[in-house]
């Protein structure tokens, strides 16, 4: 793929959800040379962790498709699930102000990202203000969502809170089937146990609020569902 390719739209790189993101929205052209040829695709399998808390980082990574986590740990080694990052959210903000990354990244399911350096990112703010505006901007966009996420997905009757977050991770806006993951992951997330999280989808399935369409593939009744979202 040359650069002009890219640039002109003949190759994925401009066309992708990554072009809309805070990182390239807005790139000039001269921008978009510096950081085009450095670049990098990775494709994570469920369970496996793009880096730890504490690790040193050199990289900005975009969520092409899929889903990941990022996670804290309490005192106890409990883990604890902070956000969920995908449909181009960019992760590893931190670095612009830091040298080490504050979560673990974990794939929930098979995930693409696009990996650029820091470095590079960090000599396009120098001349390109509106880049660094956009960078800051969703780092605090990020750190909003991921407390309001909190507050909606730990607080409230079981069912509400699982409501939520089947709601949250439904495929598309016009889509009623969702991805579910791991009943551990989804008590984390919702600040349950698994026990209550298995027997809340139970319950849910026998109410025929959602469908099971294959193992963690569910197809919900988006209406009742939003009523549960908020009883």
């Amino acid at each position: 793929m040359t650069l002009l390719q890219a640039w002109e739209g003949e190759a994925d790189c401009r066309n992708c959800t990554l072009r809309e993101s805070a990182l390239f929205s807005s790139l000039t052209e001269d921008d978009f040379a510096v950081v085009h040829g450095q670049v990098e695709q990775v494709t994570m399998s469920p369970g496996d962790i793009l880096y730890k808390i504490a690790d040193p980082g050199y990289h900005l990574f975009t969520v092409r498709s899929g889903l990941v986590k990022l996670v804290q740990y309490l005192p106890d080694g409990t883990q604890r699930i902070v956000r969920l990052a995908f449909g181009a959210d960019v992760i590893g903000l931190e670095m612009m102000v830091g040298e080490h990354y504050l979560h673990e990244v974990v794939a929930l399911r098979t995930t693409e990202l696009c990996r650029y350096p820091i470095a590079a990112v960090n000599r396009i703010c120098t001349t390109n203000a509106a880049l660094h505006a956009d960078l800051m901007s969703r780092w605090q966009r990020a750190l909003s969502e991921a407390e309001a996420s909190l507050v909606l997905l730990s607080t409230g009757t079981a069912k509400r809170r699982m409501a939520n977050l089947l709601l949250r991770l439904l495929d598309g806006q016009d889509s009623s089937e969702c991805f579910l993951f791991s009943r551990e992951d989804v008590g984390s997330i919702l600040n349950m146990t698994v026990e209550t999280a298995s027997r809340t989808l139970s319950e849910f399935k026998r109410q025929g609020v959602i469908k099971e369409i294959r193992n963690n593939h569910f197809d919900l009744d988006v209406p009742a569902m939003k009523v549960i979202a908020t009883i």
